[in-house]
């Protein structure tokens, strides 16, 4: 299976498109000014105890308290309590983290109360980006991700991916890493790292314990809420945690951006750094991939998957819902229990394929079309947990009720991806007033001539819809021609499929937009 990542870099956000086999799997967008984001890891002030909950609220600077429960704590939380004060009242030095003493682990049903304190400063994690109403859901049971290692601060144990088939290998990263690993630190052997040599994880291993300590050196006088340590943005942290043999590129339209991952890659996997590719065509990324299409197709409440069967999917604030139909398909198979199985079957994988794209978490429940025979809703269930192997997210599956329906939890951890795909009404503009169609494409024309009285410009790049453009472009005298003649400047004329019917844009043979 190939893999490429696509990525939009505009002004205002970063788009980008993960792509198996041309298919469009996962799209995430990124706010350029983003907060929040799983991962980083602030200094908070609790605001208040909760005994009831058995949790606490705490400002980490977002506009809702942020919600810590007593079981996100994590055992060594008073160690990490103590170690903090002791950096941010110190008079000289910074002590060091290896040799420093830990206390002993809180009890597993323990009480919020006995741990923390009202006004009291904490180190918390963002387990999870506000959703909705709710603020983030945080931690104190620090981790640092690293390409091939996992740092856990105050923990002794080393883990190993149990996704590495192989025995002996694990036992042999397992002993490695134990050998190197400083005190006072616990690492998770992540699955990339199978083959890895010892000089590549101790040198990940001393950059990661790098970060998690100098954080400490320049904490005394900070005031909460306060970012401690920034997880990588979402593009590196892609890469980082989904890079493999099986990507052959990744195409970048922003130059910065390019350069950021070019050296990002250079450190992760050196091998990798010739597939990043920088896009410098006129048409948009995303058009030029097929991308745009693929969203407009893929988001919505209908989708449809094979041969007139599709999806209806409903969101509610508590769960989701897909209900499977066999459309148009169902009249071309005379058996009816054929017809449901093999749509299921071939629902399964556009079923996957929806929950990463939109990011889809909690709980799922899938209606499938009634069958009769327990081999096939066996073979359904087995085939929904084949294809949802490569879902990153962690998701628990529960085979068939009697009445059909298939219930999926699945990790949520960011607001689900939500894109309308509907557009204005291409007569009206949403006004609900129309104006002569037939005069639209002379009201391209009196912009260009407003254009050049007032510019001189040579070329001109007019971006319309598909449709008009092939209006634009008919026969041998055509408007583009004749517009040539009359204003003695060339016309490029470039179809735009995402763009509304009656939507245009003129931009200057450099791409930049012609403003009056």
């Amino acid at each position: 299976m190939s893999k490429e990542l696509v990525i939009d870099a505009t002004s205002g956000d970063i788009n980008i498109a993960l792509l198996e086999d041309k298919k469009l799997v996962e799209l995430t967008k990124e706010k350029s000014n983003l907060q929040f984001a799983v991962g980083d890891i602030y200094l908070g002030k609790v605001k208040k105890l909760m005994p009831g909950l058995n949790a606490a609220f705490v400002d980490v600077g977002f506009e809702k308290d942020a919600f810590l429960h007593y079981l996100d704590l994590g055992p060594q939380v008073r160690s990490l309590h103590k170690f903090l004060n002791t950096n941010m009242n110190r008079k000289g030095k910074s002590p060091s983290f290896q040799r420093f003493k830990r206390e002993r682990d809180i009890l597993k049903d323990g009480k919020i109360t006995d741990v923390l304190t009202q006004g009291q400063l904490v180190l918390v994690q963002i387990a999870k980006e506000p959703i909705s109403t709710k603020g983030p859901r945080l931690t104190s049971e620090i981790s640092i991700a690293g390409r091939n290692l996992v740092l856990i601060p105050f923990s002794d144990k080393v883990s190993v991916s149990q996704k590495i088939s192989s025995g002996e290998e694990r036992n042999r990263l397992r002993t490695l890493v134990s050998s190197i690993k400083p005190s006072n630190y616990g690492i998770i052997v992540r699955t990339v790292a199978e083959g890895r040599k010892v000089k590549d994880l101790d040198m990940e291993l001393k950059g990661l314990v790098r970060k998690w300590e100098s954080a400490f050196d320049i904490c005394k006088g900070i005031k909460p809420p306060h970012l401690f340590i920034s997880e990588l943005n979402r593009t590196s942290t892609i890469l980082r945690d989904i890079l493999n043999v099986s990507f052959n590129s990744i195409h970048v339209n922003n130059d910065v951006i390019f350069r950021e991952l070019r050296e990002y890659i250079s450190t992760i996997a050196p091998e990798k750094e010739k597939i990043i590719r920088q896009y410098t065509g006129s048409v948009p990324i995303f058009e030029h991939f097929g991308i745009e299409k693929q969203i407009k197709s893929s988001f919505g409440k209908t989708v449809s998957f094979k041969n007139g069967a599709y999806l209806i999917i409903e969101h509610t604030e508590a769960l989701h819902v897909i209900d499977v139909n066999s459309g148009n398909r169902s009249k071309n198979v005379t058996d009816q229990e054929t017809n449901a199985f093999e749509t299921n079957y071939a629902a399964v994988e556009e079923i996957a394929r929806q929950l990463r794209l939109r990011d889809m978490g909690g709980i799922i429940v899938i209606d499938f079309i009634d069958m009769k025979t327990s081999d096939h809703k066996q073979q359904i269930t087995e085939r929904m947990k084949k294809v949802m192997e490569n879902d990153r997210a962690k998701h628990t599956i529960l085979p068939l009720s009697k009445f059909g329906l298939m219930q999926i939890t699945r990790q949520r951890v960011r607001p689900e991806m939500n894109i309308n795909t509907t557009e204005k009404c291409p007569t009206c503009q949403g006004t609900g007033e129309i104006s002569p169609s037939i005069l639209f494409v002379d009201r391209i024309e009196n912009h260009i001539a407003d254009i050049l009285k007032k510019q001189k410009h040579k070329t001109l790049i007019i971006k319309v819809h598909s449709y008009v453009a092939a209006y634009i472009r008919k026969g041998l005298l055509s408007l583009q021609y004749r517009w040539r003649l009359k204003y003695k400047c060339r016309f490029r004329v470039m179809p735009i499929s995402s763009y509304d019917f009656l939507e245009y844009h003129i931009y200057d043979k450099k791409g930049d937009e012609v403003v009056l």
